[in-house]
């Protein structure tokens, strides 16, 4: 049987009960390495559990599934997910191919940022369409994503963003020239999502389009520090070339919320955000 066990968010300790009971009897244990990251090792999961990982990168993932696969007929198979197996459509498919190949499987659910973000004061029935922002090169700008969150938007709605990881990629001339030499791991910034949706912003008037208000309100929200297991929250007014979040260039993950304002907040949803307000930071332009 094929188990996908979500990890959580945290740590080593994140694992359910029954996903951990679950990798300490199967044959084999894979850890998707390129969704999402803990705030811990390779090492320190394997010491936790008891088991040996496999480390499964995208191209294995993506391309090599029948490696996973391979006599999940005949034993338990266990291939573990940050946050929760559906987190991404990678893994969806992985269920697919097994259920071709008359492989049963089995999902070990667990938190994911789709709804620890609640953690930030609003309520998770008020966020719209979630976006991916990604890491834009000199090329290729995409700017079709920020159409759900006008959306969003003008239904009065929030958008949780998700940010951009590189993790094992290869640069275009490796990839061409087919040699197996990969960057640096990556992990894209509060200030550069902010950047690149200001830029968008200001190119939608240049070509006539309505894009909005004039301001965002950015909500730093469930970052994890690679060090420590610690979440913290940070609001910020982003207006045209004017964004200053605090850089930390460490290895943590950073979700971003564009909140639509307080206007139609339930009392509760209020209270809740005015308990971490005290860390509110204000930058006009």
């Amino acid at each position: 049987m094929l188990y996908l066990i979500g990890l959580g968010l945290g740590d080593a300790k994140d694992i359910t009960v029954k996903g951990l009971e679950i990798v300490r009897r199967c044959s084999r244990v894979y850890l998707e390495a390129y969704t999402s990251i803990l705030t811990v090792g390779k090492e320190v999961l394997e010491e936790f559990y008891g088991r040996k990982l496999i480390l499964a990168d995208r191209e294995e993932v993506e391309q090599e599934a029948d490696n996973i696969l391979k006599d999940a007929d005949i034993c338990d198979v266990a291939f573990l997910v940050v946050g929760d197996p559906f987190g991404a459509t990678t893994h969806s498919d992985l269920i697919l191919r097994a259920t071709k190949l008359g492989i049963s499987y089995r999902v070990i659910h667990n938190a994911s940022i789709m709804n620890a973000v609640g953690c930030c004061g609003l309520q998770l029935y008020k966020f719209g369409e979630t976006v991916s922002i990604v890491f834009w090169t000199d090329t290729w700008r995409p700017e079709s994503f920020f159409d759900k969150v006008k959306k969003n938007r003008q239904n009065g709605m929030h958008t949780l963003c998700l940010l951009d990881i590189k993790v094992k990629e290869q640069s275009l001339e490796n990839l061409i020239k087919g040699r197996k030499i990969y960057e640096p791991p990556r992990y894209m910034s509060v200030n550069q999502a902010a950047r690149q949706l200001l830029e968008i912003v200001q190119n939608q008037r240049v070509r006539g389009e309505e894009p909005g208000e004039d301001s965002m309100n950015l909500v730093e929200s469930h970052s994890r520090k690679a060090e420590k297991s610690e979440q913290s929250l940070l609001l910020c007014i982003a207006r045209e070339n004017s964004f200053e979040f605090e850089s930390r260039q460490v290895r943590r993950l950073v979700t971003l919320v564009l909140w639509k304002g307080s206007s139609g907040f339930h009392q509760l949803q209020r209270r809740h955000s005015d308990a971490w307000r005290p860390i509110v930071r204000i930058l006009t332009g």
